[in-house]
């Protein structure tokens, strides 16, 4: 299972539209700490994880990046209604990530 990708301007419809809890990860193609990452939050997924999951590439969300203080990558922002409520910058694990999505 992959997580679906989803670009700046389908995110800010998304968060006007109040969507309760939502996860979006932060990454850029060439960082390997990024994939790893991407594959704890996909196993973590596959446990039945309640929370809907997106993945961004920060290079084209210069608008998120700036507004939310996004420091590096790889990032997972836990929102709620639109507002981000944790910024996620270490992947420790995959019961971490499982923990951050229940």
């Amino acid at each position: 299972m992959t997580i679906q990708e989803i670009d700046e301007k389908s995110l800010f419809n998304l968060m006007s539209s109040g969507s309760g809890k939502t996860a979006v990860y932060f990454f850029t193609p060439l960082c390997g700490t990024c994939k790893l990452g991407e594959r704890m939050l996909e196993i973590a997924e596959l446990t039945g994880t309640s929370v809907p999951l997106y993945k961004l590439n920060i290079n084209y969300a210069p608008r998120l990046r700036e507004q939310w203080k996004i420091a590096s990558v790889p990032c997972l922002v836990l929102l709620e209604n639109g507002e981000p409520l944790q910024k996620e910058y270490a992947m420790a694990s995959v019961d971490h990530v499982y923990s951050l999505l229940k």
